[in-house]
């Protein structure tokens, strides 16, 4: 006896309902993604996501913006492949915050993009947004450097900063973890810590920094102190200003001589007269002035 198509439909059918349907790979992604409702606990945080710290002030204050507004930007994403659901690629303080706000569903533009791209789409939104302290923008270019063999002047030219930003950035990592740690509480300012770089003494050094509310600019002076230690000393040995007094005395003398006369003080009332001459003529001039004329 023949079987009938729809027969066949439903034992496919009464199958499928035994066992499960066989999942069907989802459907390529257009290259510049899909925009979707998700909803947020199917979004996933990124390893790849170089910020590690998120301001619990700054999430308040984003979440009551959320609660007013919406959440204006979507969330970049893509499919997770090992735990299902998506990746967040860029927009993790975004999700945080929307979480406090108590949306159940948020904008998500999905793509498909692999490792390297999210590594990249992560620094770069997170560095153009200036969210990042100093030392988790410095490992988040190692990260790209390490992993994916990028040259300073190749990486520079995909995040949009210059080659000397990005080594300076990056020098911040040869700091001690201490010294390091102080940047990332915002304690310390790389402008700071680029002085305590390849320093014995550079937790001690920050220490005191932090302490004294020093400036970018009293931190130099002191690595200029530290550095040359005769610098201080030569600088006390330097003469104080002269007194009116001795400044009018100087003058006269110039003024009778019609040369120059300065006066140096010593220990007590000694001091020193110096008077510059220029010439012969001039050395004879003093000496007639000091000894009288000369008699032959």
């Amino acid at each position: 006896m023949m079987s009938l198509p729809q027969q066949k439909g439903r034992l496919g059918r009464g199958l499928a309902s035994l066992i499960g349907e066989v999942p069907t790979a989802e459907p390529r992604l257009p290259a510049h993604g899909e925009q979707r409702l998700v909803s947020i606990d199917q979004l996933h945080p990124s390893a790849f996501n170089p910020r590690k710290h998120f301001d619990d002030a700054e999430l308040a204050e984003l979440a009551n913006s959320i609660k007013t507004r919406g959440l204006v930007q979507p969330i970049l994403a893509r499919p997770d492949q090992v735990r299902g659901g998506y990746e967040i690629v860029a927009g993790e303080r975004r999700w945080r915050a929307a979480q406090r706000a108590a949306l159940h569903q948020v904008p998500v533009i999905v793509r498909e993009l692999n490792d390297q791209q999210v590594a990249e789409a992560a620094i770069i939104e997170n560095v153009q947004r200036s969210d990042l302290n100093t030392i988790e923008e410095a490992n988040g270019y190692s990260e790209l450097m390490e992993r994916y063999g990028y040259t300073q002047e190749q990486l520079s030219d995909v995040i949009g900063k210059s080659r000397s930003h990005l080594a300076n950035t990056l020098r911040l990592l040869k700091l001690p973890e201490g010294v390091q740690s102080l940047i990332k509480e915002g304690k310390l300012t790389a402008g700071h810590a680029r002085a305590l770089i390849g320093r014995e003494d550079a937790e001690t050094l920050a220490k005191r920094i932090v302490e004294d509310e020093m400036s970018v600019r009293a931190v130099e002076s002191m690595m200029q102190e530290i550095e040359k230690p005769g610098a201080k000393a030569a600088k006390s040995r330097e003469p104080a200003a002269k007194d009116p007094d001795t400044r009018a005395f100087e003058k006269d003398m110039s003024d009778s001589l019609g040369l120059k006369v300065e006066i140096k003080k010593g220990s007590g009332e000694s001091g020193v007269l110096t008077i510059s001459y220029g010439n012969f003529e001039q050395l004879d001039y003093i000496r007639t002035r000091l000894v009288g004329p000369q008699e032959y």
